[in-house]
C-alpha cells in the first residue's frame, strides 16, 4: 500500500479540503492496524486491497479489502448466513470484506482519486469486487458502513442491500454545550445535568489528550483500560499495544483520548478519532467503576469536544439505544453484499427484505422519542 499513492484518494488524506477527511481511511491508520499484527493472515484479516490503475500506472481508485476466515470484528453480522450455508454443504469462509478492520464507522469504501470521474471509478470498482470474488473462489464479498455514493454503484452492480442503525450527534451550530442542552425538553435537560454531576462527584477530573500529549505512558494507561473492559465484553480485545504506539507516532493529531483521573492517576478513558467534520468515538475502558462515568467520558465529553472544535457530527460507534437520551439521534447505516451462489443469494435476499422493514420501523419509532423539545 504505497503511502504516496494512497494519499491521492479522496477522503484518505487532508490534501483535498473539498472532501471530508476520514481518519480510518488514512494510510496511517490502515498501515498501523496491519503492521501491528492486528489485521493479518494469522488474525483472519489478510489484506487483498483492490487497485484500479490507468494504463500509465496512475492510481485511479482503490478498495480497502480483506480476505476473512471468520466474521469477527465487522459489526455487520452474517454468522447466521455462514452457519446455514455450511450446514447445507457450502463453504462460506473465506470471504471478501471491504471495510476498515474493527471499526463500525461510515466512510468511503470505493475510493476514487481526487479530480477523476468518481462515479465511473466507483462503478468499475464495484464490478472489480465481483471479479475478485470469482478469481479468489470465495463465497461472497461484503462492503460495510459504506457511503451513499458507494451504495449506488454497488446496487447497480447487483449487490444486495442491507441497512442497520447507529446513533449520532448533530451539531446544529451550537456555541456551547449549554446551547445544546437548551434544545432539550426540560425534564431531559435536568436529567443530563444530574447525570454529569454524579459521574464526577467522586473526585474525578477529565483530560482531553491529543497530539504531543499522547505519550507512551498515557498509552500504557489506556491500553490497561481497553484490555480490562474488552476482555470482559468480547473475550479477547482486537487491538494490541503496538497498534496504539503506531497511531501515536503516525496520526497523533487525529486522535483524542478522553481520560478520567482520580487520586492522581487515570482510571478510565475513551479513544476517539478526529476527521475534518466528524468525531468518531471508538473504544472505552476502565479500572474503576463509577456511576455514569461511561456516559460522561464517551458521550457528553464527545459532544463538548465537537461543539468546541466546530465539528458537525459525533459518530458514537455501533448500537446503543441508551445514546438516544443523551442527544444522539438514530441514523441508518448501509452495507452491500455480493453472493454468487443462487440458493444462498435467494435466502439472504428474502431475509434482508424483512430486516430492512424492521430496521426502518424501529428507526421511525426511536426518532419520535429523542430528548429534544417538540414543536
Amino acid at each position: 500500500m504505497p503511502e504516496a499513492d494512497w494519499a491521492t484518494l479522496a477522503g484518505a488524506s487532508r490534501a483535498d479540503p473539498a472532501v471530508a477527511y476520514n481518519p480510518f481511511l488514512s494510510h496511517a491508520f490502515l498501515s498501523s492496524v496491519e503492521e501491528s499484527g492486528c489485521a493479518t493472515r494469522d488474525s483472519g484479516w489478510l489484506g487483498q486491497h483492490l487497485w484500479l490503475r490507468a494504463a500509465d500506472g496512475t492510481l485511479l481508485g482503490a478498495v480497502p479489502c480483506y480476505l476473512k476466515s471468520h466474521s469477527q470484528g465487522e459489526y455487520v453480522f452474517d454468522h447466521g448466513w455462514a452457519d446455514a450455508f455450511q450446514r447445507a454443504g457450502g463453504r462460506y469462509y473465506p470471504k471478501l470484506q471491504a471495510s476498515v478492520p474493527f471499526t463500525p464507522a461510515r466512510g468511503p469504501r470505493l475510493l476514487a482519486r481526487s479530480g477523476v470521474d468518481s462515479t465511473a471509478v466507483r462503478q468499475v470498482l464495484a464490478e472489480g469486487l465481483k471479479t475478485l470474488t470469482e478469481r479468489l473462489d470465495v463465497s461472497s464479498a461484503h462492503v460495510t458502513f459504506a457511503m451513499d455514493q458507494d451504495i449506488e454503484a454497488l446496487k447497480e452492480a447487483g449487490f444486495l442491500m442491507r441497512i442497520d442503525q447507529q446513533f449520532h450527534f448533530f451539531n446544529r451550530g451550537y456555541g456551547s454545550y449549554d446551547d445544546f442542552l437548551a434544545t432539550l425538553a426540560s425534564r431531559k435537560r435536568k436529567a443530563l445535568k444530574k447525570e454529569r454531576r454524579a459521574a464526577l462527584e467522586n473526585g474525578i477530573t477529565v483530560d482531553w489528550l491529543t497530539g504531543r500529549d499522547l505519550t507512551e505512558a498515557v498509552w500504557d494507561d489506556f491500553f490497561a483500560f481497553y484490555t480490562d473492559t474488552g476482555s470482559r465484553k468480547w473475550g479477547r480485545p482486537y487491538l494490541n499495544r503496538r497498534f496504539f504506539s503506531l497511531i501515536g507516532e503516525r496520526m497523533a493529531d487525529d486522535v483524542l483520548l478522553v481520560m478520567a483521573r482520580r487520586n492522581g492517576r487515570y482510571v478510565a478513558g475513551a479513544i476517539n478519532f478526529i476527521g475534518s467534520d466528524t468525531l468518531y468515538g471508538r473504544n472505552w475502558g476502565c479500572i474503576e467503576h463509577h456511576p455514569f462515568l461511561h456516559f460522561e467520558i464517551c458521550y457528553h465529553q464527545a459532544i463538548e469536544f465537537a461543539i468546541r472544535h466546530g465539528l458537525s457530527t459525533v459518530e458514537a460507534g455501533a448500537q446503543g439505544e441508551h445514546k438516544l437520551a443523551r442527544g444522539y439521534e438514530p441514523v441508518i447505516t448501509r452495507s452491500a453484499h455480493h453472493i454468487p451462489h443462487p440458493g444462498l443469494r435467494r435466502a439472504v435476499a428474502q431475509y434482508l427484505d424483512m430486516e430492512r422493514q424492521d430496521v426502518a420501523e424501529i428507526a421511525g419509532v426511536l426518532s419520535a422519542h429523542t430528548p429534544f423539545r417538540k414543536g
